[in-house]
């Protein structure tokens, strides 16, 4: 599934247009909230940017501040640890 597909099928099942993604990261896409939000795994996130050529502990400090510190409004995506 192409990641505009994935983008297309979460803003319609939520019917929020206005829905946000991180970008590069559809992959770690787990799910949605009620209100219309995209969820991400944390740990997924930290694989792709790892695969990209980051060590972890760069992988984390980027996530921390340059993903999870980014708020872009009401919508804005949800960063989540799995157990």
């Amino acid at each position: 599934m192409s990641n505009s597909t994935i983008r297309e099928e979460l803003v319609d099942m939520t019917c929020n247009a206005e829905m946000l993604f991180a970008d590069g990261l559809d992959d770690a896409i787990t799910g949605y909230t009620t209100k219309g939000c995209a969820v991400y795994s944390i740990d997924a996130i930290i694989d792709i940017l790892v695969s990209e050529g980051m060590t972890e502990e760069d992988a984390f400090d980027h996530f921390y501040y340059n993903i999870d510190g980014s708020h872009m409004g009401e919508f804005t995506p949800i960063y989540i640890n799995t157990i």
